[in-house]
This record gives C-alpha cells, sequence and structure tokens, in this order.
C-alpha cells in the first residue's frame, strides 16, 4: 500500500462490550463515539452467505443452538442477537456482511473484516469474504483491511482479491508466521498486545509491516504500545479512548 489509510483507533466489534458485538446497533455506538473504524467477524452460512458473528457456536450472543455455520441464512437471519446483552436490544438480529458493507459505506465508516471460518471452512471462507469484500467495497477510496489468525483463509483471500490488503493475526510467534506473512504479501500484523517489544516492532519495520494491537482496555496498555511506535489500537474501551 501507499502510505496507510487507516485510523489509530479500532473499535472492537462496534462497540466492544456496551451493545451487542458484531451488530449494527453496536456498529452505530461506536460512530457515536467518535469511532471511523470497525472491527468485526465474519463467517459464513450453511448457503454460503457471509454474516457477523464471532463464535462458532450460538448460544453465547443469540438465541439460536448449536454451530452457526450449520444453518442457513434465512434460519439465523431470525435469531435475536441482541437480548443476551440487555433489553435495550432484545431484537437486534445478526446482520449480513452485505448490509455492513452498505451502513459502512454510507456513513463514511472503515473496516477491519476478520475472517472467522467455522472450523473446517477455512479457504471456502477466505475465498466467499475477499470476493465479496471486493464487490461491495468496489470503487471505495480506502478498502477494508481482511485479516485472520487462520492462513489458509488468507491465502485464499489473497488469490481472490490480491488488491485487498491484509494482515495476519498473531496470538503467539510460533513457527513459520513469519514465512507466511511475507508469502501473504500482508500489510499488517495484528497481534496480541502483550507480544508487542522492541524485538518484534523491529522485526516490523524490517519488512515495512504496519503494527496492529488487540485487545487494549487499559490506559498503561495503550500507552506502552504509543511508547513503542505502534500503529494501531483495536479496543473494547470506546467510551474510555477518544479516538481523536
Amino acid at each position: 500500500m501507499t502510505g496507510w489509510p487507516y485510523p489509530r483507533w479500532i473499535a472492537h466489534r462496534g462497540a466492544g462490550k456496551l451493545a451487542p458485538e458484531n451488530t449494527l446497533a453496536a456498529f452505530r455506538l461506536g460512530a457515536e463515539h467518535g469511532y471511523r473504524m470497525i472491527e468485526c467477524d465474519v463467517k459464513l452460512s450453511a448457503d454460503g452467505v457471509p454474516f457477523l458473528l464471532h463464535d462458532a457456536a450460538l448460544e453465547r450472543t443469540t438465541n439460536g443452538l448449536g454451530t452457526a455455520g450449520d444453518l442457513s441464512w434465512a434460519e439465523l437471519s431470525r435469531l435475536d442477537a441482541g437480548s443476551w446483552h440487555s433489553r435495550q436490544h432484545v431484537g437486534e438480529t445478526l446482520p449480513s456482511f452485505e448490509a455492513v458493507s452498505r451502513w459502512c459505506r454510507a456513513n463514511g465508516m472503515l473496516l477491519n473484516i476478520e475472517i472467522k471460518p467455522t472450523p473446517g471452512s477455512e479457504a471456502r471462507t477466505g475465498e466467499v469474504v475477499a470476493r465479496e469484500a471486493a464487490r461491495l467495497w468496489q470503487g471505495a477510496s480506502v478498502p477494508p483491511l481482511l485479516t485472520s489468525f487462520r492462513p489458509e483463509a488468507l491465502y485464499t483471500a489473497q488469490a481472490t482479491a490480491p488488491h485487498l490488503p491484509r494482515g495476519l493475526l498473531l496470538d503467539s510467534l510460533w513457527d513459520g508466521w513469519v514465512t507466511h506473512a511475507q508469502a501473504l504479501g500482508v500489510v499488517a500484523l495484528v497481534c496480541n498486545h502483550a507480544l508487542w517489544d522492541d524485538a518484534l516492532v523491529a522485526v516490523a519495520r524490517a519488512h515495512g509491516w504496519r503494527m496492529l494491537s488487540y485487545t487494549v482496555n487499559d490506559e498503561w496498555a495503550a500507552k506502552r504500545l504509543w511508547y513503542l511506535g505502534t500503529d494501531g489500537i483495536i479496543t473494547d474501551r470506546v467510551d474510555l479512548f477518544a479516538p481523536a
């Protein structure tokens, strides 16, 4: 990429824990707090429709049962994804990826898309999400950033939409991660914030990779990352950190 078009502060799953995660209600609340970029999780329904949900299972954040990827989009779209959070959000639905794209583009919001496959569907999910992202953001001045913990998903995203920027998510520095990051042509590393130190910063800078961190909810951690010279912070605390 020429330049870095994304802001330093990114709202985790829309508005962190202040609204039901990965819903349009959370996106709206994150925007109300001044955030201009949102992180979300995208997976596939049984009939191949991309939609927002973090877990493989439905129970934690919806009134559904079982594995989300086993249900059709028609079934998933009827679930309540808000009542688990609070009475205020009873009836909030799971949003489709297309609905989120329309909202983001209409409101000038940028998006960090974590490709979050149901186990066993990594390659297919990367392919479909990248294809749909390329279609939905066609002509956009700033494209979405595609990230994943799963290299398999990023490889098919790369093959499907090579022009979309990619980032490798890391919860640990596993053997071979640098080789994969190079082969994937990533523009960023998105790491558990505790991983960042002077040595990892030096590796990222040597390869020209931007440095993002998740999930940063304490002021001391944000200050440490600031002094290390990292580029982006994903946070639940949209009420604590003012993105300006």
